[in-house]
């Protein structure tokens, strides 16, 4: 007897690189929110958007 149905097989497990790949997104929109955070932080705090090495 044959059967049609196919053998589904599961995903083969990912390597090192391959985490990474996809985590750099992720990490990259972490970096840019805190780094945007940061910014807004130092302009309120100071009340002024110049550095202080630029007075």
């Amino acid at each position: 007897m044959h059967s049609d149905r196919t053998e589904v097989r599961s995903h083969r497990p990912k390597h090192t690189a391959e985490r990474i790949q996809s985590l750099l997104g992720k990490l990259m929109l972490v970096a840019v929110a805190v780094l945007a955070v940061g910014m807004i932080y130092g302009i309120v705090t100071t009340g002024s958007v110049t550095p202080a090495w630029m007075h």
